[in-house]
């Protein structure tokens, strides 16, 4: 098992990964698999850009050479929020599940976040009733701060997002 940040030479099988999991579990993000498959392979490359202006970066887990998880750090740009970063578009395919790559990710993002300057805490939202998702990010210190209802539409049905928090550890 391996853990390390995307590059725009990844996009292909991050984009397949990541169609997979809004194909299957549409509660568990904003966007539609409908949405995502019309963006082009270059609004992925773009995701993947490694230059620090791009503002986040995405983690990839790998079990051998194939992509089996993902998630993204989104650093906030404005100036009163910059001490925050934002989780986002975790996922792990279901033959890599209770293999410890979503803690992997989730250590490594936190790492991450930890090595920015200025970056103070550390944000996300999980589907409510999502308890294999909530439990691992309590395991690795996030806390909930607040539950918004009908976050996620789909179709007639509603969901709604647990927000989490967690503070990062700083050196010294």
């Amino acid at each position: 098992m391996t853990v390390r940040r995307l590059l725009p030479a990844d996009a292909v099988p991050y984009r397949a990964l990541m169609l997979d999991a809004y194909a299957l579990h549409p509660d568990a993000f904003t966007s539609s698999a409908a949405e995502r498959a019309a963006l082009p392979l270059s609004w992925w490359v773009a995701r993947l850009d490694p230059s620090p202006a791009a503002g986040q970066l995405v983690l990839g887990a790998f079990d051998g050479e194939r992509l089996v998880g993902a998630a993204g750090l989104e650093f906030e740009a404005r100036e009163k929020a910059r001490h925050k970063a934002h989780l986002f578009g975790m996922y792990v395919a279901a033959e890599a599940r209770q293999g410890g790559f979503g803690r992997q990710l989730v250590d490594a993002a936190l790492e991450q976040a930890a090595a920015r300057p200025g970056v103070r805490l550390v944000q996300l939202t999980v589907t409510e009733g999502n308890r294999a998702a909530q439990s691992l990010y309590e395991r690795c210190g996030f806390a909930v701060f607040g539950v918004e209802p009908f976050a996620v539409s789909l179709g007639s049905t509603f969901v709604s997002k647990v927000h989490m928090w967690r503070a990062i550890d700083l050196p010294g």
